[in-house]
C-alpha cells in the first residue's frame, strides 16, 4: 500500500477553494481534510504544495489522435498525445473513434482502440464517428454502448465523407437516446460552405483566407438551430461541439431555458485567438485552418459570456494536429484540401487559466468545472474522474499561481512544428501532475511509464 499526503495547498472545487489536506492510498483519494497529524503517525509519502492550488486532473472530451478522420493521419499518436496532455495537466482524455469506411461500428471502434493500447500515458475513452448508416448500422449502437462507448458523433458537413443528411441525424439521436447514449453534433450548413467555398476558388481566393470567408457565422448559427430542432423532434439530448459564434451561443441558451437537453462546448483557441492570422503572409495563416474557423472580437466576448452564465459548459482542446508542412503539401493551392484541424491538448488548461482566471473573467471555481467536473459528469466519468474527493482517482494537478508559462513550439510535447499561441506568457504555471496516484509530470517533464493508460468503460449518464 503506497499513502501520499498532500499538505499546504488549496484544493479547488466547484463550490469552493480550500486550504487543506489530501490523502492518497495507491491509485485513490482516501480523504480530504485537516490530517497533517497522519505525516507522524502513519507510514506516508509528504508532498508539500504549500502557495499551490491543488485541481482536479484536466478531463479533454474532445482530441484526434492517430486519426485520419480529415484526410491524413494526424500528428499526434497516443503516446505522443497523451503525454502532450499530461504535460498540460489533462489526465483524461476522450478521444473520437472514426468509422472506417467499408468497416462496422464495431470493427472501426477496435482498429482504433487497438491504436490506443499500450501507448496511451493517461486514461481515455471514446466517442464513437457515425458517417456511413449502412444497413445493420443501427442494430449495432447497442453493441457500441455496452462495450463501454456511450457516446457518439455526427457531421453536418464534408458531404461525400463525413456529413449525415437531416433524417440521418434525426435517426441517429433517436436511436442513441432510446440506449441511454448522447450524440455529439459537429453543426455546419455543409452544402452553403461548399458553394461559398466554390465560389471564392472561382473567383481567385485559393489560400488560407478562404477557409474564413467561406464559413461566415451563419453557416454555424443555422446548423445549431437546425440541429437542436431534430433532437427535440428526436427526444433525444444533443451535445454541440467547438461552438464559435454568438448567434450560437444565444440559440442553446434559448433551448435550455425552454427545458430542451442540449450542452454544448467551445474551445480554448476560439476564446483567445484572432481571425486577423488568416491574413499572415505566404501560407503561415494555414496555421489556423481549423473548423469552424476563428471568429471577431464580438464572438470571442459572447463566449466567455456564455461561459460565465453557464449556456457553455464545457472547454475543449479538439486537438486535431495537422503540421503546417502537411498542410501547405495537401492545400496550397486550394484552402478546401487544407487539413481542418490544430493543436492544443497541451495548452488547453495554461491557456484557460492565464486568459480566463488571471484576468478575472473565470473564478477558479468555475475554471475546474469547465476543464474537469462538467465534462467527467458529461460523458459519464464523474465522480471516478472530474473531482478531488474520497473515493475519487488520484488525478491531480499541482498549480503555482506565482508562476508563468511560456509556450513555444520548440518546448511543447505535442508532435508538430508550430503552436498558435507561439511566443505567449502566462500567469500560472502547472508544477506537478499525478494520475491515479503517481506522479507523472515533474516541472513540465513527463517521468510516468510508458503506456500506464487504461481505457474507461463508461456507463451511460442518467
Amino acid at each position: 500500500m503506497t499513502r501520499t499526503l498532500f499538505t499546504g495547498g488549496t484544493v479547488v472545487s466547484t463550490t469552493g477553494s480550500l486550504r487543506t489536506d489530501v490523502l492518497v492510498v495507491d491509485e485513490a483519494v482516501a480523504a480530504v481534510g485537516n490530517l497533517s497529524q497522519l505525516a507522524t503517525t502513519m507510514d506516508v509519502d509528504v508532498v508539500d504544495v504549500s502557495g499551490c492550488l491543488l485541481l482536479p486532473g484536466g478531463v479533454d472530451v474532445h482530441t484526434h489522435l492517430d486519426s485520419g478522420l480529415n484526410g491524413p493521419k494526424t500528428a499526434d499518436d497516443f503516446e505522443s498525445g497523451t503525454i502532450a496532455a499530461a504535460a498540460g495537466g489533462t489526465t483524461t482524455l476522450v478521444d473520437f473513434a472514426a468509422q472506417v469506411p467499408g468497416l462496422g461500428l464495431m470493427d472501426s471502434l477496435a482498429a482504433h482502440a487497438d491504436k490506443a493500447r499500450g501507448k496511451a500515458v493517461v486514461d481515455y475513452g471514446f466517442h464513437m464517428c457515425v458517417s456511413d448508416l449502412y444497413d445493420g448500422a443501427m442494430a449495432d449502437f447497442a453493441d457500441v454502448v455496452a462495450s463501454g462507448v456511450t457516446s457518439f458523433k455526427v457531421f453536418m458537413a464534408y458531404r461525400g465523407t463525413l456529413m449525415l443528411d437531416d433524417g440521418q441525424l434525426f435517426d441517429v439521436l433517436r436511436r442513441a437516446g432510446s440506449l441511454g447514449a448522447q450524440v455529439c453534433v459537429h453543426a455546419e450548413n455543409g452544402d452553403v460552405i461548399d458553394r461559398l467555398a466554390a465560389d471564392l476558388v472561382a473567383a481567385g481566393t485559393t489560400g488560407p483566407r478562404g477557409h474564413l470567408l467561406s464559413r461566415p457565422p451563419k453557416t454555424e448559427v443555422e446548423a445549431v438551430r437546425r440541429a437542436i430542432a431534430i433532437a427535440d423532434m428526436a427526444s433525444a439530448p444533443i451535445y454541440l461541439v467547438h461552438v464559435s459564434t454568438a448567434g450560437a451561443v444565444e440559440a442553446v441558451a434559448a433551448a435550455r431555458r425552454n427545458g430542451g437537453a442540449v450542452a454544448a462546448e467551445t474551445c480554448t483557441h476560439y476564446l483567445t485567438l484572432d481571425p486577423e492570422m488568416y491574413e499572415a503572409p505566404g501560407f503561415e495563416g494555414g496555421k489556423v485552418v481549423l473548423t469552424p474557423p476563428l471568429r471577431s472580437e464580438e464572438h470571442r466576448n459572447a463566449l466567455w459570456d456564455g461561459l460565465g452564465l453557464g449556456d457553455l459548459s464545457v472547454v475543449s482542446s479538439d486537438h486535431c494536429p495537422y503540421c503546417l508542412a502537411d498542410k501547405e503539401r495537401y492545400g496550397k493551392d486550394d484552402f478546401r484540401q487544407i487539413p481542418n484541424g490544430g493543436p492544443g491538448v497541451e495548452h488547453r488548461l495554461p491557456v484557460l487559466y492565464g486568459q480566463g482566471v488571471a484576468t478575472g473573467r473565470l473564478g477558479i471555481e468555475r475554471f475546474v468545472e469547465l476543464t474537469a467536473t462538467a465534462p467527467a459528469k458529461q460523458f459519464g466519468l464523474y465522480p471516478r474522474k472530474g473531482v478531488i474527493a474520497a473515493g475519487s482517482d488520484a488525478d491531480l494537478v499541482v498549480l503555482d499561481p506565482d508562476g508563468e508559462t511560456r509556450i513555444s513550439a520548440d518546448t511543447q510535447h505535442q508532435r508538430m512544428d508550430y503552436t498558435p499561441w507561439e511566443g505567449w506568457v502566462l500567469p500560472g504555471r502547472i508544477t506537478q501532475v499525478w494520475s491515479r496516484g503517481e506522479r507523472i509530470v515533474e516541472d513540465g517533464r513527463y517521468v510516468g511509464a510508458s503506456g500506464r493508460g487504461r481505457f474507461l468503460a463508461r456507463s451511460v449518464v442518467s
